[in-house]
């Protein structure tokens, strides 16, 4: 069984090269360190202020609230906050909102989600799901398993109909201590508890190393990443059944109906510039880049004997290395790539990219371009971005995954990159990042030692500092 493997295995062998950025809002910009350096005024909110607590670094006039803390806060059912808080969403709710917040429990962490009856899908696993009550505020009401018995929850996405798609980024199979294969997408209703009741793996859409998915609105597509080496991973489409439209409950009784785990059809996609096949995301090197892009069908999505992504030659789709975030905004798809390495099998090396796949025009264009970072130990270098969000003040918010010093960075729709937020607990990820429906929090986590915050300050300067 493939594991995902951190970019940190592969920093020894990175370039030295300068961190170069762009973000796209009409036009692609590109910059680096020295256009940073030149620009007047800097985008984002300010310096950061180191935090007399040591946990958190913000911008003046920033403050947070630790929502939950794994080992520390309780559950409703007595239990402590399970670990390794990954992918999160919020939901409003009444005067306040429910966080639906994955836990990436592989096996050796200290707190599991525990297993309780009828939310538990294989008691021989100890990932899942986490819901948690805030008020207007950001403050914790009440937290509470939404799913049990799943394997390595690592991020999902929001469907336009407020559910959560969790996803599992394993391919474990039954034995020993799992009683059931792992490797699925589950649906965690945020407000009906009922609804979780007997979890259901959404088996139309593959059994893989999943990371994140995004959901058209409009036609109920999905778009998922897959977090896998060896080969490299795959950007999938599943697309619904002729007269499907979701909506709270759909997916499941799809699945659960005759032939559901083969419901709709899944698909890899497949890039071309021109007439030339594009085998790696890696190959491109400069924001603006655009593939069309063309959609093979996997042979055998549940995988009983070959990894999907091993069920196609490197001439048919395209892959990438450590395919991360989603988020659907735009008319489309974002998703994100956290880093490449020659030695991992790509073309080209970075530590980052954010691409937009365009559904109407079937193309992806590269979006955002981070160089291998020479320095991680600076606190104005940024690398490894995964979890990502598009942020109601425009750009986007990403989580960093990297080396050194970890932050939720900005970039902005000209192009600049600014520091949100830094850990000053440890060397920990960032993860989850995601704004409450009124714009007044960002909600975030640091997987360990396993803190989910509510952020807040004056986000209505937009994220450039020349309009404050």
């Amino acid at each position: 069984m493939p594991s995902p493997v951190s970019r940190r295995s592969f920093l020894g062998h990175a370039t030295a090269g300068s961190l170069g950025i762009a973000f796209a809002g009409s036009i692609e910009a590109i910059s680096g360190p020295a256009a940073f350096a030149a620009s007047k005024p800097p985008a984002g909110y300010g310096p950061l202020v180191a935090d007399p607590k040591g946990v958190l670094a913000l911008p003046k006039g920033f403050s947070y609230k630790i929502v939950a803390q794994a080992g520390v806060t309780l559950l409703e059912s007595g239990e402590p906050t399970p670990s390794d808080a990954d992918g999160t969403a919020s939901f409003p709710h009444g005067r306040g909102a429910t966080l639906v917040n994955n836990h990436e429990v592989g096996g050796g962490e200290p707190y599991r989600v525990p297993t309780l009856p009828g939310l538990t899908y294989d008691p021989g696993a100890g990932g899942g799901t986490t819901n948690i009550d805030v008020d207007a505020r950001g403050e914790r009401i009440r937290e509470y398993v939404s799913l049990a018995g799943t394997h390595n929850n690592c991020a999902g996405g929001k469907t336009p109909w407020s559910t959560w798609l969790t996803c599992e980024e394993t391919e474990q199979r039954a034995g020993g201590a799992f009683q059931k294969d792992h490797g699925y997408v589950f649906e965690v209703d945020p407000f009906d508890r009922e609804a979780n009741q007997d979890p259901v793996p959404l088996k139309f859409l593959g059994r893989y190393s999943h990371e994140a998915v995004a959901v058209d609105p409009h036609t109920s597509a999905i778009y998922l990443t897959e977090d896998a080496g060896g080969p490299n991973g795959l950007y999938y489409r599943w697309t619904p059944p002729s007269k499907f439209r979701g909506g709270k409950g759909k997916l499941r009784a799809l699945a659960l109906s005759e032939g559901g785990d083969t419901a709709g059809k899944l698909e890899a996609m497949s890039c071309y510039q021109d007439d030339q096949h594009i085998a790696d995301l890696s190959e491109a090197t400069a924001p603006g880049t655009r593939y069309k892009v063309r959609w093979i069908e996997v042979p055998d999505r549940d995988a009983k004997t070959t990894s999907t992504r091993k069920q196609f030659t490197d001439d048919q789709i395209t892959r990438s290395r450590k395919l991360e975030g989603a988020w659907w905004a735009d008319g489309g798809a974002y998703f994100v790539a956290s880093f490449a390495r020659h030695t991992d099998g790509s073309v080209n090396e970075h530590d980052g990219q954010v691409w937009f796949y365009d559904p109407r025009h079937e193309t992806v264009t590269l979006k955002v371009l981070f160089g291998v970072n020479p320095d991680p130990t600076q606190d104005t270098n940024f690398d490894g971005p995964d979890n990502i969000t598009v942020s109601p003040y425009g750009g986007v918010i990403l989580a960093e995954d990297g080396e050194g010093i970890q932050h939720l960075v900005g970039v902005t729709d000209r192009g600049q990159t600014y520091p949100i937020a830094r850990n000053e607990i440890n060397d920990g990820e960032f993860t989850g990042p995601n704004f409450s429906a009124d714009g007044r929090i960002l909600f975030a986590n640091i997987q360990s030692p396993g803190y989910v915050f509510a952020i807040t300050g004056p986000w209505r300067r937009s994220g450039h500092a020349e309009e404050d």
